[in-house]
Protein backbone atom coordinates (compact mmCIF):
# COMPACT_ATOMS: atom_id res chain seq x y z
CA UNK A 1 0.00 0.00 0.00
CA UNK A 2 1.08 3.65 -1.04
CA UNK A 3 1.83 5.93 2.16
CA UNK A 4 -1.13 8.00 1.62
CA UNK A 5 -3.44 4.65 1.77
CA UNK A 6 -1.49 3.77 4.98
CA UNK A 7 -2.51 7.07 6.29
CA UNK A 8 -5.58 6.54 5.81
CA UNK A 9 -6.31 3.04 7.48
CA UNK A 10 -4.76 4.35 10.28
CA UNK A 11 -6.72 7.83 10.82
CA UNK A 12 -9.83 5.20 10.50
CA UNK A 13 -9.06 3.79 13.67
CA UNK A 14 -7.75 6.88 15.67
CA UNK A 15 -11.36 8.18 16.53
CA UNK A 16 -10.54 11.65 18.40
CA UNK A 17 -6.87 10.62 18.33
CA UNK A 18 -4.24 12.60 16.83
CA UNK A 19 -2.08 10.76 14.42
CA UNK A 20 2.01 12.10 14.28
CA UNK A 21 3.74 10.40 11.44
CA UNK A 22 6.75 9.99 12.64
CA UNK A 23 9.06 10.55 9.24
CA UNK A 24 12.81 10.39 10.61
CA UNK A 25 15.39 9.17 8.41
CA UNK A 26 13.02 9.45 5.34
CA UNK A 27 13.48 11.30 2.58
CA UNK A 28 11.39 14.41 1.42
CA UNK A 29 9.59 12.47 -1.12
CA UNK A 30 8.31 10.12 1.80
CA UNK A 31 7.36 13.06 3.36
CA UNK A 32 5.42 15.35 0.69
CA UNK A 33 3.24 12.04 -0.34
CA UNK A 34 1.71 12.29 3.34
CA UNK A 35 1.59 15.91 3.00
CA UNK A 36 -0.22 15.84 -0.10
CA UNK A 37 -2.79 13.11 1.80
CA UNK A 38 -3.35 15.74 3.89
CA UNK A 39 -1.31 14.73 7.31
CA UNK A 40 0.63 18.20 8.50
CA UNK A 41 1.80 16.68 12.32
CA UNK A 42 5.35 15.50 11.28
CA UNK A 43 7.70 13.79 14.17
CA UNK A 44 11.86 13.49 14.24
CA UNK A 45 14.01 12.77 16.82
CA UNK A 46 16.96 14.81 15.54
CA UNK A 47 17.43 17.89 15.55
CA UNK A 48 19.45 18.59 12.45
CA UNK A 49 17.34 16.22 10.62
CA UNK A 50 14.25 18.27 11.32
CA UNK A 51 15.98 21.53 11.20
CA UNK A 52 16.96 20.58 7.38
CA UNK A 53 13.52 19.26 6.83
CA UNK A 54 11.49 22.21 8.02
CA UNK A 55 13.89 24.24 5.86
CA UNK A 56 12.80 22.17 2.56
CA UNK A 57 9.42 21.66 3.06
CA UNK A 58 5.90 23.30 3.35
CA UNK A 59 5.98 25.79 6.14
CA UNK A 60 2.50 25.10 7.10
CA UNK A 61 3.69 21.47 8.30
CA UNK A 62 3.61 20.67 12.37
CA UNK A 63 6.88 19.96 13.21
CA UNK A 64 6.90 17.51 16.31
CA UNK A 65 10.41 16.64 18.17
CA UNK A 66 10.24 13.14 19.63
CA UNK A 67 13.39 12.20 20.44
CA UNK A 68 15.89 12.72 23.52
CA UNK A 69 16.85 16.63 23.13
CA UNK A 70 19.78 17.68 24.08
CA UNK A 71 19.79 21.03 25.69
CA UNK A 72 22.84 23.03 23.43
CA UNK A 73 20.26 21.90 20.58
CA UNK A 74 17.64 23.56 21.36
CA UNK A 75 17.88 27.03 20.03
CA UNK A 76 17.73 25.46 16.60
CA UNK A 77 14.22 24.56 16.70
CA UNK A 78 12.85 26.86 19.41
CA UNK A 79 11.44 29.48 17.05
CA UNK A 80 9.19 26.97 14.57
CA UNK A 81 8.60 23.23 16.47
CA UNK A 82 5.43 22.56 16.83
CA UNK A 83 5.50 20.52 19.93
CA UNK A 84 8.38 19.06 22.21
CA UNK A 85 7.33 15.42 23.31
CA UNK A 86 10.83 14.93 24.87
CA UNK A 87 11.25 17.10 27.92
CA UNK A 88 12.73 14.74 30.68
CA UNK A 89 14.62 17.18 33.03
CA UNK A 90 13.99 20.84 35.09
CA UNK A 91 17.15 21.67 33.07
CA UNK A 92 16.07 21.03 30.08
CA UNK A 93 12.69 22.65 30.43
CA UNK A 94 14.79 25.94 31.83
CA UNK A 95 16.65 25.57 28.50
CA UNK A 96 13.77 25.79 26.57
CA UNK A 97 12.27 28.85 28.72
CA UNK A 98 15.54 30.75 27.71
CA UNK A 99 15.58 30.06 24.45
CA UNK A 100 11.90 31.01 24.33
CA UNK A 101 12.32 34.42 26.12
CA UNK A 102 15.01 34.87 23.56
CA UNK A 103 13.17 34.80 20.57
CA UNK A 104 9.56 36.26 22.13
CA UNK A 105 7.73 32.81 21.66
CA UNK A 106 5.94 30.45 23.85
CA UNK A 107 7.49 26.83 23.24
CA UNK A 108 4.66 24.05 23.83
CA UNK A 109 6.33 20.89 25.29
CA UNK A 110 5.11 17.81 27.26
CA UNK A 111 6.52 15.81 29.82
CA UNK A 112 8.42 12.14 29.18
CA UNK A 113 7.43 9.96 31.79
CA UNK A 114 9.83 7.41 32.26
CA UNK A 115 7.30 3.92 32.84
CA UNK A 116 8.98 0.67 30.82
CA UNK A 117 11.22 -1.06 32.91
CA UNK A 118 13.89 -0.95 30.37
CA UNK A 119 16.50 1.52 31.39
CA UNK A 120 18.25 3.01 28.16
CA UNK A 121 14.90 5.00 28.11
CA UNK A 122 14.63 8.83 29.24
CA UNK A 123 12.19 10.35 31.48
CA UNK A 124 11.22 11.31 34.92
CA UNK A 125 9.44 9.24 37.87
CA UNK A 126 6.41 10.70 39.36
CA UNK A 127 8.75 12.32 42.18
CA UNK A 128 10.51 13.89 39.76
CA UNK A 129 7.61 14.96 37.75
CA UNK A 130 5.54 16.83 41.21
CA UNK A 131 9.00 18.42 42.27
CA UNK A 132 9.11 20.03 39.06
CA UNK A 133 5.65 21.39 38.86
CA UNK A 134 5.37 22.34 42.37
CA UNK A 135 8.83 24.04 42.33
CA UNK A 136 9.42 27.97 42.33
CA UNK A 137 11.29 27.16 38.76
CA UNK A 138 8.66 26.28 37.03
CA UNK A 139 6.56 29.08 38.36
CA UNK A 140 8.81 31.22 37.06
CA UNK A 141 9.21 30.04 33.27
CA UNK A 142 6.55 31.88 31.10
CA UNK A 143 8.20 31.02 27.72
CA UNK A 144 7.04 27.70 28.11
CA UNK A 145 3.36 25.57 27.28
CA UNK A 146 3.52 22.41 29.55
CA UNK A 147 0.40 20.75 27.55
CA UNK A 148 0.43 17.38 29.15
CA UNK A 149 2.66 13.80 29.48
CA UNK A 150 4.60 11.41 26.87
CA UNK A 151 5.53 7.89 27.51
CA UNK A 152 7.09 5.02 25.78
CA UNK A 153 6.15 1.78 26.77
CA UNK A 154 8.17 -1.03 27.16
CA UNK A 155 9.16 -2.57 23.58
CA UNK A 156 7.80 -6.31 24.14
CA UNK A 157 5.52 -8.80 22.97
CA UNK A 158 3.72 -8.65 26.11
CA UNK A 159 0.79 -6.46 25.24
CA UNK A 160 -0.20 -6.74 29.30
CA UNK A 161 2.69 -5.26 30.70
CA UNK A 162 2.57 -2.32 27.75
CA UNK A 163 -1.27 -2.32 28.71
CA UNK A 164 -0.12 -2.07 32.38
CA UNK A 165 2.43 0.70 31.35
CA UNK A 166 0.49 2.77 29.39
CA UNK A 167 -2.83 2.31 32.36
CA UNK A 168 -0.03 3.83 34.38
CA UNK A 169 0.64 6.96 32.84
CA UNK A 170 -2.79 7.72 32.01
CA UNK A 171 -3.82 7.47 35.72
CA UNK A 172 -0.44 9.98 36.68
CA UNK A 173 -1.77 12.39 34.02
CA UNK A 174 -5.28 12.31 35.44
CA UNK A 175 -3.88 12.54 39.13
CA UNK A 176 -1.68 15.41 37.97
CA UNK A 177 -4.05 17.44 36.02
CA UNK A 178 -6.51 17.42 38.97
CA UNK A 179 -3.41 18.59 41.13
CA UNK A 180 -1.80 21.29 39.30
CA UNK A 181 -4.13 22.72 36.50
CA UNK A 182 -5.12 25.99 37.18
CA UNK A 183 -3.86 29.32 35.10
CA UNK A 184 -0.30 28.25 34.80
CA UNK A 185 -0.81 24.92 33.78
CA UNK A 186 -3.36 22.94 31.56
CA UNK A 187 -2.50 19.15 30.71
CA UNK A 188 -4.71 18.24 27.96
CA UNK A 189 -2.57 15.97 25.59
CA UNK A 190 -1.36 12.54 26.67
CA UNK A 191 0.87 11.44 23.84
CA UNK A 192 1.64 7.73 23.75
CA UNK A 193 1.56 4.87 21.19
CA UNK A 194 3.72 3.88 18.41
CA UNK A 195 3.02 1.58 15.64
CA UNK A 196 2.94 -1.54 17.54
CA UNK A 197 0.92 -0.60 20.09
CA UNK A 198 -1.05 2.65 19.71
CA UNK A 199 -4.52 0.54 19.29
CA UNK A 200 -3.52 -0.28 22.67
CA UNK A 201 -2.57 3.28 24.24
CA UNK A 202 -5.96 4.50 22.37
CA UNK A 203 -8.31 2.38 25.08
CA UNK A 204 -5.95 2.95 27.51
CA UNK A 205 -6.33 7.13 26.91
CA UNK A 206 -3.90 8.23 24.47
CA UNK A 207 -4.61 11.85 22.37
CA UNK A 208 -1.50 11.97 20.65
CA UNK A 209 0.32 8.77 18.75
CA UNK A 210 3.43 8.89 17.14
CA UNK A 211 3.50 6.07 14.05
CA UNK A 212 5.91 5.94 11.79
CA UNK A 213 6.52 2.38 10.54
CA UNK A 214 2.94 1.29 9.71
CA UNK A 215 2.70 4.98 7.19
CA UNK A 216 6.39 4.95 6.03
CA UNK A 217 7.73 0.93 6.08
CA UNK A 218 10.02 -0.29 8.30
CA UNK A 219 13.50 1.28 8.94
CA UNK A 220 16.66 -1.07 9.45
CA UNK A 221 16.82 -2.32 12.81
CA UNK A 222 12.90 -1.87 12.95
CA UNK A 223 11.70 0.42 15.97
CA UNK A 224 9.30 3.51 15.10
Amino acid sequence: MSIAENITEVKDSLGTCHLVAVSKTKPNEDLMEAYEAGQRALGENKVQELSDKAEALPKDIEWHMIGHLQRNKVKYIAPFVHLIHSVDSVRLLKEINKQGKKIDRIVPVLLQIHIAEEENKYGLDEQELHELLSSEAFKEMDHVDVQGLMGMATFTDDKDKVRREFKGLKKLFDKTAQQYNDEKLNLKELSMGMSGDYKIAIEEGSTMVRIGSKIFGERPGGGW
